[in-house]
């Protein structure tokens, strides 16, 4: 008789986490597999967060909407090159994830505050990580923005009616 309650005992304990942290396990294993990524990445990201930021991290990633997905994963990115490291193999690594992944490779002053928000338990320095995007932009932006910017298929009527 103890034993069909300590039994019972097991199973509520073990259903009742799986059911608290099923929203967390999904969001956190949606952005694994669009990166194509094991989930202890976004998990050690969602864990350093903080109770508080990671519940609004995964709320985040919870509205399973496309530009959530790669805002999070520039997050993932910020925080894997910027706090853990900085190296440049880790760079180019993170950076091949995003292009494996079809997402933005550049980051914008949006992408900064939104990991200084999620982030905040770590606080990282603002000027620090804003150093670090014009660098990492400096780096590998130019290239790929000036290109489709000057040979894309998108023009201004104004500019039309002003060359002739």
């Amino acid at each position: 008789m103890i034993w069909l309650m300590l039994v019972t005992l097991v199973l509520v304990f073990i259903i009742g986490f799986r059911v608290l942290n099923s929203q967390s396990r999904r969001a956190t294993k949606a952005l694994s597999k669009r990166l194509n990524l094991d989930p202890v990445y976004v998990e050690s990201l969602v864990s350093l967060m903080g109770k508080p930021a990671g519940d609004e991290f995964v709320d985040y990633l919870s509205r399973d909407n496309e530009s959530h997905f790669a805002n999070a994963a520039s997050v993932l990115f910020i925080y894997q090159v910027f706090i853990v490291d900085e190296s440049d193999e880790s760079l180019m690594f993170w950076r091949g994830v995003l292009r494996k992944a079809y997402l933005p490779t550049t980051l914008s002053g949006e992408h900064v505050r939104l990991a200084l928000s999620f982030l905040r338990e770590t606080e990282p320095d603002a000027q620090e990580m804003h150093a670090f995007r014009l660098r990492y932009n400096a780096r590998f932006a130019p290239a790929e923005t000036f290109t489709e910017a000057e040979h894309g298929n998108v023009y201004s009527i104004d500019s039309r009616l002003n060359r002739h």
